[in-house]
């Protein structure tokens, strides 16, 4: 039974990881902010709050990273601690750097002086790639980030290698793509496309405001992607892997397969700032291209190749995007339908 510390344990990849962990029997200490433990729903949701061992930590106060790691000796850390929306990064781009990037050095150096032996693994992101240099990215694919988000990653990425080569760390960064399930947060634009289609089909709600619509993701099943986190730390060697589908699919195609789950059979009309969807059958606005959701430079463009993860892990995803948009729009629908029932 291992020791295993997980920062951002209150986000979707952290009740996951938990919940997964927990079932192979580690004593699993799950790392909160200051004032967050009314933030554990997911927790509660995946019926593990109990089995978790709640502490404060903030990732941004050297010192207290310091006593935390002294005080539990975890023998592996999953540090999700992140300003992980990339909009927030525009406006926040000091407080996303010193939690994506500070924050990683602190754990870094926590490990280093204390001479843990730890093993870390960093959770690293795809919008790295940013205005990408080749199709589809790997391991080996030069990075070009695009967003404050991006570029606190990167360094942290960055770290990670180097505290590797220079200590002999065990320390790992698994290059996620996006990956969304029900417990994504409603910031997310797969989550606000679900639970906004159920609002609209249960409670007459009003069109939905969206971005660029023509924008490529790589989007997997975030239980399936950290069961790799697990299997990164779990690998004899410290290394860093892509983890994505292989899959391309457009936020429009994710919006009209999850209409279609609801209800609705969506046509598009316009294009760029001008698109539409409307629902065939009734004529109704489902949703359109609002230009206040552009951002200020925008990644247009990702896929992954995990043939590294593949061939040294065995790993391959399950979930792909069609099956991902089904299981959200109907969690969203039931979800909808309980809060306001009758309606």
């Amino acid at each position: 039974m291992a020791k295993v510390l997980i920062t951002g344990i209150t986000g979707q990849d952290g009740a996951f990881l938990a919940r997964s962990l927990i079932e192979r029997g580690d004593e699993v200490y799950g790392a909160m902010r200051r004032g967050s433990t009314s933030k554990t729903g997911r927790l509660k949701e995946l019926g593990i709050r109990e089995k978790v061992n709640l502490c404060t930590l903030e990732v941004t106060e050297f010192a207290n990273v310091q006593n935390v790691l002294n005080d539990i000796r975890p023998d592996k850390i999953f540090n999700l601690a992140a300003q992980s929306f990339v909009a927030d990064s525009f406006q926040f781009p000091h407080y996303t750097s010193e939690v994506n990037y500070m924050g990683v050095l602190n754990i870094l150096e926590a490990i280093r002086i204390l001479k843990l032996d730890t093993k870390l693994y960093q959770a690293s992101t795809s919008e790295m790639y940013g205005d990408v240099l080749e199709k589809p990215q790997s391991e080996k694919t030069p990075f070009n980030p695009l967003s404050p988000y991006a570029v606190s990653k990167l360094g942290a990425h960055s770290l990670v290698v180097n505290y590797r080569q220079a200590y002999e760390m065990f320390a790992t960064s698994g290059i996620l793509f996006n990956h969304e399930s029900e417990l994504r947060g409603y910031e997310f634009v797969t989550r606000k496309i679900t639970s906004w289609l159920a609002r609209i089909k249960l409670h007459n709600g009003d069109a939905m405001p969206l971005g660029n619509l023509s924008s490529v993701r790589d989007w997997g099943y975030a239980p399936e992607y950290t069961d790799m986190m697990i299997k990164m730390l779990d690998h004899d060697q410290p290394d860093d892997f892509v983890i994505s589908t292989n899959t391309e699919y457009t936020v429009r195609d994710f919006l009209f397969m999850a209409a279609q789950e609801v209800g609705f059979d969506l046509q598009s009309e316009g294009e760029g700032a001008d698109e539409k969807c409307y629902d065939k059958k009734t004529g109704r606005l489902i949703a359109y291209v609002d230009p206040r959701y552009f951002r200020a430079s925008d990644v247009v463009y990702l896929r992954g190749d995990n043939s590294k993860a593949q061939e040294v892990l065995g790993w391959t995803p399950k979930v792909l995007v069609p099956e991902l948009a089904r299981k959200m729009a109907i969690y969203d629908l039931k979800k909808a339908a309980v809060e306001m029932p009758g309606l």
